[in-house]
């Protein structure tokens, strides 16, 4: 919200100065997700956090009433309201909107909608317009909207637990700044993280292994593992599609098909010393909430850039799972990204939760 707006008698202006004293920044929260009836949430490992309607499975097209919120005692939360439709051009469509079947208050201050693409259009909400908005979102089922002949609908079941959450995970309970549960209490709050910074190690100028040497290396994995990893199955069609590749000197990445299915192949990694197999070590893939491990759901390792990039579908069309980036460092691979989506309800990867971000800089 500006710096002239308001919450409860403070104004923007004065709470940045009385945080200044009492407060070093928002609580860096845990990286995690959490449902809330039709409402879904997460934060990053940077206290960034996002609130969002999941869509009508059974409509046409999606909408989802958004909330993001950055870590900091006085970062503004930002609604939006996205709309999907099967195609859009200038002029912007008109948006009607309304709150339990009753005109949606302020909506005549609300600004027009945006093109996104050719199927998305937003409405982003005035600060005041969505803190009107959170508050009638207390008594409210639902949020109605129109637009180029389609009905839409936002379930609101959930909304106020979901936002209450992020006041939760954010340290704002009981502070000027919380969404739900406003008060006065002004509490010295953990540093804010600052980015991490990866820089991947390239491996193209590795000299390339043969292709007889690699078969023969990822063969004797095979074997090796053959006993101790009993969730890697072993078929002539998975072994063709095993690979090796140089990772570091004297070092190789040999990467078994242990599963093969519909829509997800499950990929086990291993980095191999001077090609001794009894010597291969796993990387451990971190991700937030799962344990370590080195098998990864449709990956595939860049040499150009030093990355692995992973999607593992929780269903064929893509709608739910999770995805990510690892990127190697010449010791071990390090998490970039990573994004997931509980719930199968349409949302493609790109509107996924994102729970770990990082900069990365241009591979060495």
């Amino acid at each position: 919200m500006p710096g002239h707006g308001t919450i409860g008698n403070l104004t923007y202006a004065a709470l940045a100065g009385l945080v200044s004293l009492f407060s070093q920044g928002a609580i860096a929260a845990e990286p995690q997700a959490k449902v809330f009836r039709e409402w879904i949430a997460g934060c990053d490992n940077l206290g960034r956090c996002v609130a969002r309607s999941l869509p009508d499975d059974t409509a046409s097209f999606g909408a989802s009433l958004i909330l993001e919120r950055a870590s900091g005692a006085t970062s503004p939360p930002v609604l939006a309201l996205v709309l999907k439709a099967d195609t859009l051009k200038a002029p912007p469509p008109v948006v009607t909107l309304t709150l339990d079947s009753q005109p949606l208050p302020g909506a005549e201050r609300l600004p027009p909608a945006e093109i996104v693409d050719l199927e998305t259009a937003r409405i982003r909400f005035p600060a005041k317009e969505a803190e009107a908005l959170i508050e009638s979102a207390r008594k409210a089922t639902k949020i109605e909207a129109s637009m180029l002949g389609e009905r839409y609908e936002i379930s609101l079941s959930g909304a106020v637990a979901a936002l209450l959450w992020l006041d939760e995970q954010q340290g704002r309970l009981g502070t000027p700044t919380a969404l739900i549960r406003k008060g006065i209490t002004l509490a010295k709050t953990a540093a804010i993280p600052p980015l991490p910074v990866v820089v991947p190690v390239a491996t193209t100028t590795l000299p390339a292994l043969p292709r007889p040497r690699a078969k023969a290396l990822t063969a004797a994995l095979r074997k090796r593992i053959g006993s101790t990893e009993p969730d890697c199955e072993d078929t002539e069609s998975l072994r063709e599609m095993d690979s090796a590749v140089p990772i570091a000197p004297g070092e190789t990445l040999v990467m078994i098909l242990c599963r093969g299915g519909a829509y997800n192949y499950t990929t086990g990694f291993w980095i191999v010393p001077g090609g001794d197999t009894a010597k291969a070590r796993k990387p451990a893939f971190q991700r937030p909430g799962k344990a370590p491990g080195n098998m990864l759901v449709n990956a595939a390792y860049d040499p150009a850039t030093g990355q692995i990039e992973f999607l593992e579908k929780g269903r064929g069309p893509g709608d739910c799972g999770s995805r990510g980036n690892y990127a190697w460092t010449g010791r071990a691979f390090v998490l970039t990204r990573y994004a997931e989506m509980s719930q199968c309800r349409g949302l493609l990867p790109d509107d996924w939760l994102v729970l770990w971000r990082s900069e990365v800089r241009t591979a060495k």
